[in-house]
């Protein structure tokens, strides 16, 4: 007698990848109705209706670029081979990018997989919240010498993409809806910060000092290793100021003796 767990097993390989012998075990626990194997294949088209329509809905400027035809066959095959591995819908599609750039065709795009990235920040920013700020005086009551080994917590509506093209014109094209009859895009590394948040967001460009700053803190490192990464980017780099400026724009929102 087989264990729920691999009851279960058996009919999400049945439900996700079609999977003919797994159909064909889960037979005698189908029952009720004329044909039990037939509602089957109802779940299994609506399973991947669902996934695709909703990396869709997260990729329309990628549509955009690349044609709405060429975005929805790679996301019959992406839902196909990346099931989602978490429960939240939101969360499924951050691997679409790199997927999107293997695929045929991509090649007359060669900036596709940073658009699609920059989309997919995009996406996440927008629908965060903000949460209350940490102010200035709140960071004047910590001890100087402290300071260096405290880890910060960022505003959940923040992201850093760093990229080999400069997608974000590409963004504000599609945004204001002012794509030119020819438009060329040149290879340059551009550094992109994406805020936002409740619908909203905004995309900035942050010289290689400043980015690396950030973006180390929103990666879990300690404000002293964030400036040191910073200052081996750029000798000039003043870690005060760009606390300061992190302070002003409402980034932070936890400061924290250990890294979490």
């Amino acid at each position: 007698m087989r264990t729920l767990p691999e009851t279960q097993s058996q009919f999400r390989d049945a439900l996700i990848q079609s999977d003919a012998d797994a159909v064909a075990a889960l037979r005698r626990l189908l029952v009720g109705g004329i044909d039990p194997q037939r509602r089957l294949s109802i779940h299994q088209r609506n399973y991947q209706k669902s996934l695709i329509e909703a990396l869709l809905v997260k990729f329309p400027a990628t549509g955009w670029l690349m044609g709405s035809a060429f975005v929805r066959q790679a996301a019959e095959r992406f839902v196909c081979e990346r099931p989602p591995t978490a429960p939240c819908i939101a969360e499924y599609g951050a691997e679409f990018p790199a997927f999107l750039s293997q695929e045929l065709g991509s090649e007359r795009a060669p900036y596709l997989r940073d658009f699609a990235e920059l989309e997919w920040c995009v996406g996440q920013v927008s629908i965060a919240l903000d949460r209350p700020p940490v102010t200035a005086e709140q960071f004047s009551e910590i001890d100087p010498n402290m300071l260096p080994n405290t880890f910060l917590t960022l505003q959940p509506g923040l992201h850093f993409l760093e990229a080999r093209w400069p997608v974000d014109e590409l963004m504000t094209l599609y945004l204001t809806e002012t794509a030119p009859d020819r438009f060329e895009l040149p290879s340059s590394e551009v550094r992109i910060e994406v805020r936002g948040a409740r619908g909203q967001f905004y995309l900035s460009r942050l010289d290689a000092a400043e980015f690396t700053f950030r973006k180390s803190i929103a990666g879990g490192h300690s404000i002293g290793d964030a400036a040191e990464f910073a200052i081996n980017s750029s000798a000039d780099f003043d870690p005060g100021q760009a606390l300061a400026a992190m302070i002003a724009a409402q980034f932070i929102t936890g400061i924290n003796r250990d890294r979490e």
